[in-house]
């Protein structure tokens, strides 16, 4: 959106004689500043001009919409204030400061300046916005129908369609206009920012290249070049874009200063997000989503929670983020109701008819069933974006964990084994899955050398009772017994004592079928002096009598 005023020529004014001509001409003017796109210098230049005693109110028009330009919306604010409080001001200073306010994220100051401008399509359009983000959408609906088809109204449909993420109705409105305006060049921005959203990042750059040829030093069109690097390679690439648009030293590095320090935190996996993001947190919107995914992955979930809570989610990314922090928290806590609102959001996205077909709408609803423990329709919608994430961690852990639980542990475990993360690695729900699709592929002797390797804790006390329990149901008796033996030893509960018996007692019946190597009978013999309880006796003395017969070297 852009304020409503034409670009008279100003000149620095009249200040030597008529023989310093010469000079005079070689003098810059506002015109100069404003065709470059350097509105710090045109600024500069009229605030010499007003502290020179040669301003008037369009030198002061000049300087609000040149810092409106430099997106300093609080100092615009403030000259258009004052403009108001002058008599026979121009009415339409109205508008403009609505603008400031709306962009400064001040809505209802916004609606009230405008209400108090006459009729103009510019306040129309400001109005159309502002239903958009009061959420009234029959007022919205109003403000449409008045909108007509030039090229300004035009393009403030289609904000809303892109604000509203119908992206390809944007793209459709910004190529019409570029058909009769082929020199509307900024509007390639646009188009590539929509095939941006749509994943089109190959397409974005092409399109992209046709203002950058133009414009080379312009801190939007690099900015979004470097985002489309930092999906299509990594966050070196990207930010290797921006390091060349410092080395530019454009006027409108100053004007996207925030956006790309915000950028380089992205591109550097989260690097000085505590620093640089909280500030930005309501000027950039990602700022907010990309600090809750920090607290995310430093596993602050609280803090994570505390800062998108009062959030009313409006576009899919914020909705899928929202499912993620209450999926996270209702984990995290045991909480049902917010596991529950996680799989409400989940569901909200990957129904949708925008996000269906897209792959975070397919997560959406493979997240959905997860925490609905529907883990064929999980594994429906995982395997169809599979081969995208082949690499991918989280992905797998996920996946594998789908495969596990319907009983598919021969995959499963391969999948499992693909993941390096070694905060994943070291996570008990990681541990325990793996565990569990060793001993039901006949593995238990991996299980168990995992046991080994964890410090004792409550987790290592769980994965043993996972490993008797399993082992004993799978006929895998030696790994039992000898997790048996270590629960009983920690915890004379006679339940375990019961598990180790029947475990034992599994050994020695695989060993008479010669299934188990006799060498293990001394080894079972060992593991039940561990007990006082009194029927230990009467079954060593069996085990015992066996092997004396059979003449297996036993321990005395």
């Amino acid at each position: 959106m852009m304020l409503s005023r034409q670009k008279p020529a100003i000149g620095p004014g009249s200040t030597t004689p008529a023989k310093e001509s010469k000079k005079k001409k070689k003098l810059p003017k506002v015109d100069d500043y404003l065709a470059a796109r350097d509105y710090t210098g045109a600024i500069t230049l009229l605030e010499f001009n007003r502290n020179s005693g040669k301003g008037n109110e369009e030198t002061d028009m000049w300087i609000a919409y040149c810092a409106f330009h430099l997106a300093d919306y609080k100092r615009a604010m403030e000259e258009y204030l004052r403009m108001t409080k002058r008599n026979n001001y121009h009415p339409d200073v109205w508008v403009d400061l609505a603008c400031c306010y709306f962009f400064l994220g001040m809505y209802p100051e916004a609606d009230q300046a405008a209400a108090k401008a006459p009729k103009s399509r510019l306040q129309n359009r400001l109005f159309f916005h502002l239903s958009h983000k009061f959420n009234d959408e029959k007022r919205l609906m109003g403000y449409h129908q008045n909108l007509q088809d030039i090229t300004e109204d035009q393009l403030s449909l289609a904000s809303i369609h892109y604000l509203r993420s119908h992206y390809q109705e944007a793209i459709d409105i910004y190529k019409r206009i570029l058909l009769d305006n082929r020199d509307f060049l900024a509007l390639n921005v646009y188009v590539a920012l929509c095939y941006y959203k749509l994943d089109y990042y190959d397409v974005s750059q092409e399109v992209l290249a046709v203002y950058l040829q133009q414009y080379p030093d312009s801190a939007v069109a690099i900015n979004l070049k470097a985002c489309n690097h930092f999906r299509l390679y990594n966050g070196k690439a990207a930010e290797a874009e921006l390091k060349s648009l410092q080395e530019i030293a454009s006027p409108s590095f100053i004007f996207a200063r925030d956006l790309i320090k915000h950028n380089l935190v992205v591109f550097r996996g989260g690097e000085g997000a505590l620093q640089v993001l909280p500030p930005l947190i309501d000027v950039i919107p990602e700022a907010r989503l990309n600090l809750v995914i920090y607290y995310l992955k430093q596993d602050d979930v609280t803090e994570a929670y505390n800062l998108i809570k009062d959030l009313e989610p409006t576009t899919p990314q914020e909705y899928i983020l929202k499912g993620v922090v209450n999926a996270a928290l209702g984990q995290d806590q045991g909480s049902r109701e917010h596991l529950k609102i996680a799989q409400q959001y989940f569901q909200l996205v990957g129904g949708s008819a925008s996000e269906c077909d897209t792959i975070p709408g397919r997560q959406c609803m493979a997240s959905c069933f997860f925490l609905l423990k529907q883990f064929e329709d999980v594994l429906i919608y995982l395997n169809s974006i599979k081969s995208y994430f082949y690499n991918d961690d989280n992905f797998n852990f996920n996946y594998a964990q789908a495969k596990a639980a319907v009983g598919n542990f021969k995959e499963a475990e391969e999948v499992f084994l693909l993941i390096q993360s070694e905060k994943i690695k070291n996570d008990y729900i990681y541990l325990s899955w793996l565990a569990r699709c060793y001993i039901m592929n006949r593995k238990a002797r991996l299980a168990w050398e995992l046991y080994l390797k964890m410090e004792t804790s409550g987790e290592s006390f769980s994965l043993l009772q996972l490993i008797a329990n399993d082992c004993y149901k799978m006929g895998q008796f030696y790994y039992a017994a000898k997790a048996f033996d270590v629960l009983e030893r920690l915890d004379p509960n006679p339940e375990y004592w019961e598990g180790k018996r029947g475990a034992c007692v599994g050994v020695f019946q695989l060993i008479i079928a010669g299934h188990e190597p006799r060498d293990h009978l001394g080894e079972v013999l060992l593991l039940l002096r561990n007990t006082n309880n009194p029927q230990v006796e009467y079954v060593i003395r069996v085990m015992k009598k066996w092997g004396r017969e059979k003449k297996v070297p036993l321990q005395t």
